[in-house]
């Protein structure tokens, strides 16, 4: 370790570690548009993001309410697919990107408003009021 590094006291290094988080874009409610190949990979890969229940309404008419939470980009549509659990099914599921006809980001983001810099700021709150042995622990989303 160098001799820079050490100067720095405990309240310096615990500043520098905090770092802006990703921007996150509004999409409750969105119907994305899924007119070409790359418009519902684009779509799928925010749906991967998202933090929230997407409906996904497939080729053959059927709708699926569904948590995103992984994804395989293939090749083709026909190679990709997205892994995903549902309300009334506690196993995981998957489906490939070439049966998707529509999307709609339709479940509430439980993490919007919800910022890095918020829970940082109250972790410190609570340090300069002399609390012992806190940690930073993530807040229920709901």
């Amino acid at each position: 370790m160098s001799a820079e590094v050490l100067k720095y006291t405990q309240d310096q290094i615990e500043t520098m570690e905090v770092a802006p988080g990703n921007v996150h874009e509004k999409l409750e409610g969105w119907i994305p548009e899924l007119a070409s190949e790359d418009d519902l990979r684009n779509a799928l890969e925010k749906a991967f993001d998202y933090r929230g229940d997407v409906a996904i309404t497939l080729k053959s008419g059927e709708r699926i309410d569904a948590f995103i939470f992984n994804r395989q980009t293939g090749a083709t549509l026909a190679d990709s697919y997205v892994q995903y659990f549902t309300p009334s099914a506690p196993d995981k599921r998957k489906i490939s990107y070439a049966q998707i006809a529509r999307l709609e980001f339709s479940g509430r983001d439980t993490a919007a408003g919800k910022r890095w810099e918020d829970w940082v700021g109250a972790y410190n709150d609570r340090k300069a009021a002399g609390e012992k042995n806190i940690a930073l622990h993530p807040e229920k989303l709901d």
